[in-house]
């Protein structure tokens, strides 16, 4: 398991939320200036410096139930509120879409440009924010000089690592089916069509060589697809051509964004069960969520401004009828931490807290902060 990938996963997930999001806010003709301050709070969650600074530092992946909590705050970080059931779909989008992203890498390599399409794509939704377009800017400068000198076999070994925690997930999305990419079981279509990674030739022809090796035979035979030549690399730079398309917007044309849960309820509750079981790396998972909690700035809306609720869903009839339907075992347990039992935890949660007094953020910010301890409690 790779310690690199918790970054590109966190970040990619990201941008599937945001894209969703901007896509539900224009649905429900939410005004212009309320969706702006959930997408730009939300930005500003994700990209605040200490966060990515805690977690860019090598560390493993922890279970999918302590990634969830992270995205549950962050989705709430503004003047937006989900329900349980959108939340579920949400979070069932943002997951589907990145495991269909990371099959499809031509090249292990090729995941860091779909990371930086997502990033791209979010800098189009905060384009007239400069101190935002600057945290994301200086995000782009860290992935390139932590992932710029990586090798093949670690590429392979995140994108191996990304597809192991995705290799349980059977969701089915209206997209996916429409677009014939996705079977009825929820299992993704693998092309045999386009460009062959950049660097490798058309499929097709087998060469031989003699001891000296020169080349004494040509074989060719037939491959069963439609392959081309890549036409160029991507850009691995802040700026440039990504050649890559995975990772961009879908959600950009106006279309349906229905899920259906493949297979039985007790078969979503068998595999919901495996993975909510208690985990012997709970203490360090805690730990994790604490250090990267505390360098999210979850704002809360001001007295002046109301918050909304946001539905996923195409009317709040089927958002109810999800909820019905909701697995019990999908329901989130609360573990109370007590931080009195710990000296040493005490005073890293202390100076967790003191880091939510921010001096030099954005004067457009509004007021921060849930306490640590109340974010926690809701595990």
């Amino acid at each position: 398991m790779s310690v690199r990938t918790l970054p590109l996963l966190f970040l990619n997930l990201g941008g599937e939320m945001l894209y969703i999001l901007d896509q539900r806010l224009r649905a429900q003709n939410i005004p212009g200036d309320k969706a702006r301050r959930v997408l730009h709070d939300i930005v500003l969650t994700m990209f605040n410096k200490s966060f990515i600074e805690e977690l860019l530092k090598p560390q493993e992946l922890y279970s999918k139930k302590a990634l969830r909590t992270i995205y549950d705050r962050l989705a709430h970080a503004s003047i937006m509120r989900l329900n349980q059931a959108s939340m579920d779909k949400l979070y069932d989008l943002m997951t589907m879409a990145l495991k269909y992203q990371v099959l499809l890498c031509p090249r292990p390599k090729d995941v860091l440009l779909v990371t930086y399409n997502h990033l791209d794509a979010i800098k189009g939704l905060i384009h007239d924010n400069p101190p935002l377009l600057h945290l994301v800017d200086e995000t782009f400068r860290q992935l390139i000089e932590v992932y710029g000198c990586l090798s093949a076999g670690e590429f392979q070994l995140i994108r191996q690592t990304l597809l192991t925690f995705f290799q349980d997930l059977h969701i089915r999305v209206s997209i996916f089916l429409k677009d014939k990419v996705q079977n009825s079981n929820g299992r993704f279509v693998l092309p045999v069509t386009g460009p062959v990674p950049w660097g490798t030739e058309v499929p097709g022809l087998i060469r031989m060589f003699n001891s000296k090796g020169e080349e004494v035979r040509r074989v060719k035979f037939p491959h069963g697809g439609n392959y081309v030549i890549a036409p160029k690399e991507g850009s691995f730079e802040v700026y440039g051509d990504r050649v890559l398309k995975l990772g961009t917007n879908m959600y950009s044309v106006n279309r349906p964004m229905e899920t259906h849960t493949s297979g039985t309820s007790k078969n979503l509750a068998s595999q919901t069960q495996q993975s909510i079981a208690p985990n012997p790396l709970a203490k360090e998972e805690l730990n994790f969520l604490a250090r990267l909690m505390g360098g999210m700035e979850i704002t809360k809306p001001s007295g002046s401004e109301p918050g909304f609720r946001l539905n996923l869903f195409t009317t709040d009839e089927e958002e109810e009828q999800a909820a019905l339907t909701r697995p019990e075992e999908l329901s989130h347990e609360v573990v109370n931490i007590q931080a009195t039992q710990d000296q040493q935890r005490n005073q890293e949660l202390a100076r967790i807290m003191g880091e939510f007094d921010v001096k030099d953020q954005p004067r457009w910010s509004a007021s921060k902060g849930d306490d640590l301890l109340a974010m926690m409690d809701e595990l």
